[in-house]
């Protein structure tokens, strides 16, 4: 389109729709947001309304062209990402079929526990590089198959979070190959594998599965109908970007061209990702962690995720909160964030171990235990408040050390997004527990960047992916900070006993879930 010089990345995450305006050489120049909603039940359930969904997202992006002027002009292209796993059913007329399940839902976690014990499901993790989960379209649709089929019945499609707005803008039904094959398919190929949807029992569900479409190498036109929804021009070029995980990734600096890079978003939850070729993938004994293909030819990233990462130190810091508004006290969360670095500072590295399993979730990596707990080792009468704050913040360290061992080797430099990315005292744990320099990308919304690099890719602003990144990605990435020579030989003991005590506690942490239930059944 003459003049457009604008692509709008639009990331539906959990908690808030953003639609993020690029210029094409990849400056950040706008952005607009809508909360967005989503319940939870007794049950296990957190489900979504694709329709609250998809106006959200319209109104995101109409919002955003109360920021810029002449947006839909100079709109070149939109592109697409969001939460990951889940399931999004949509029957006839495109209309949805019911509320979707997202990915927090645990109502599959019977129906994991049953396929996990299945003969085919080393190789269903072999084809996929994906551990089971209660999070993921493929257990959740075993689910219904087995529980409440007639939903399944009165469908006709199964998309993802993305894939539904891409269908409200283009009206074509697909998705794209990271969640189809880490879903239900192979990531050597890309494509949806027998062996995969058989594992899972949905040999008769296999007509809900859409085509697969790749955003960097294609587009589709904005309708008429959503040209009115969103305010932009119809026929505007629309790309489907990869699930949310890899899109950030790629907009921090997972792929740069160097070898043995790595990117850790440390948030709420935290996520470690190493960008390799496909037969240099390392698939653990245990079945954890996922494989996710990135938008390069042969290109993936093999992914291991925390169910909690900062809530550790958000749960540490309550508990002085709380105390404080006792005495009178009542500090802002920001005022203790401040403070832990002179807490660390007075603080012995390495003296305690601590798990940082606070989720009620337990962990899902790299290791899956519904069950674990966190819990501090070795705590005598002389430990202190900064002592424990330092052993949370070190047990992120080691967490993160965990999932990498069971990706395979340490990686050569490890590149930080999330808002925890900022703390320098992180930076200096996670530096010296990997012993892999560090270095931070000021890049602000990498999830709406990298599929808008896709985008810029698919209508021919830049020739590859590789070109894009070098004019996106590589310019914002900050100075390589160093590993504490003297923290490493500290970090190296602590993670033997990190590893020995996690391994240790599993029959303890039966015995508190078997507790748990017995009070439960006892109200």
């Amino acid at each position: 389109m003459p003049g457009a010089d604008i692509i709008i990345g639009v990331d539906a995450g959990t908690s808030v729709i953003k639609a993020v305006a690029f210029t094409l050489s990849g400056e950040q120049i706008g952005a607009a947001s809508v909360r967005n909603r989503y319940a939870m039940g007794r049950d296990g359930s957190a489900t979504q309304s694709l329709e609250q969904t998809w106006t959200d997202c319209a109104a995101a992006i109409r919002g955003l062209g109360e920021k810029i002027d002449d947006l839909a002009e100079r709109t070149a292209a939109i592109a697409l990402t969001g939460q990951g796993d889940g399931t999004w059913l949509v029957g006839k007329d495109d209309q949805p079929a019911g509320d979707a399940w997202i990915w927090l839902d645990a109502r599959a976690a019977p129906t994991v526990s049953r396929l996990v014990k299945g003969a085919n499901e080393r190789a269903r993790f072999e084809a996929t590089g994906t551990g089971l989960n209660t999070c993921q379209q493929g257990t959740q649709m075993a689910h219904m198959h087995a529980t409440c089929p007639d939903l399944l019945d009165r469908s006709e499609v199964a998309l993802h979070c993305k894939d539904w707005l891409f269908l409200n803008l283009t009206g074509v039904r697909a998705t794209d190959p990271s969640e189809a094959s880490f879903t239900f398919g192979n990531f050597r190929d890309r494509r949806y594998s027998d062996v995969v949807i058989s594992a899972l029992g949905l040999e008769s569900r296999r007509h809900l599965l859409p085509e697969i479409v790749d955003g960097s190498k294609q587009t589709f036109p904005l309708t008429t109908e959503a040209a009115k929804a969103t305010g932009l021009r119809e026929g505007t070029p629309v790309s489907l970007g990869y699930v949310d995980m890899v899109m950030t990734a790629l907009g921090s600096g997972v792929h740069t061209g160097e070898a043995g890079v790595a990117c850790s978003t440390v948030g709420s939850t935290g996520v470690h990702m190493r960008a390799v070729r496909s037969g240099e993938v390392h698939l653990n004994k245990e079945g954890t962690g996922y494989v996710i293909c990135l938008p390069s030819d042969d290109l993936v990233t093999q992914v291991q995720t925390n169910m909690a990462s900062t809530l550790n130190i958000d749960w540490a810091l309550s508990i002085a909160e709380d105390l404080m508004r006792e005495m009178g006290e009542a500090p802002s969360h920001a005022e203790l964030v401040a403070r832990i670095d002179g807490w660390m500072e007075k603080s012995t590295p390495g003296a305690l171990v601590y798990h940082p399993y606070i989720s009620e979730a337990g962990e899902r990596g790299p290791f899956v235990n519904a069950d674990a707990r966190a819990s501090f080792v070795g705590l005598n009468v002389n430990h202190r408040f900064p002592d424990m704050i330092r052993a949370v913040v070190e047990g992120l360290g080691m967490a993160a050390r965990d999932c990498y061992s069971a990706m395979g080797d340490m990686p050569n430099e490890l590149r930080l997004t999330g808002g925890a990315a900022r703390s320098l005292s992180l930076r200096k744990v996670l530096a010296a527990a990997l012993n892999t320099p560090v270095r931070i990308s000021s890049r602000e919304e990498a999830g709406a960047a990298g599929c808008a690099m896709m985008a810029a890719v698919a209508i021919g602003a830049y020739p590859d992916m590789d070109a894009c990144i070098a004019e996106w990605v590589s310019p914002l990435l900050g100075a390589s900070e160093a590993p504490d020579s003297d923290l490493v030989p500290v970090y190296d003991t602590l993670f033997s006993s990190y590893r020995k005590a996690r391994i240790a506690l599993a029959p303890v942490w039966d015995d508190l879930a078997a507790s748990r239930a017995a009070q439960g059944e006892n109200q």
